[in-house]
């Protein structure tokens, strides 16, 4: 994916590929429904700066998980399933749809953060 193909401040260094989310949009688009639930808003940060201040040292899979039950409640699973088939042309179930849907949500929020300087990630491999 070429980077004018990212969402804002994505940089794809956890996500590798933001296509069901832009096939979700549309799907939201056709059917005049808001987008506001599938994107990154000022709270999202907020959370997530909130996060990072009150658990110090948190990996990334735990902050993953964390963000994915967040986002889980915005996406319409059904939207979420049609929005694979699309992009994949498969057939995951409604949970499948829905949890990697928030996984990509979830990750955009971390390269994002990671992008406006509210979290540094390290990586246990790299001496310091």
């Amino acid at each position: 994916m070429r980077n004018r193909e990212l969402p804002f401040f994505a940089d794809a260094s956890i996500v590798g590929d933001y296509k069901p989310l832009y096939k979700y949009w549309e799907i939201l688009k056709k059917k005049s429904l808001p987008l506001d639930k599938a994107i990154l808003n000022r709270d999202d940060f907020r959370f997530l700066e909130e996060v990072i201040k009150t658990t110090p040292g948190l990996d990334v899979a735990s902050l993953l998980n964390m963000l994915i039950n967040r986002f889980i409640e915005r996406i319409d699973c059904k939207l979420a399933v049609q929005a694979y088939r699309e992009a994949y042309g498969i057939e995951l179930s409604e949970e499948e749809a829905c949890k990697n849907l928030a996984r990509i949500l979830a990750g955009w929020l971390i390269e994002a953060g990671k992008n406006t300087g509210i979290l540094k990630l390290r990586f246990s491999w790299k001496p310091r």
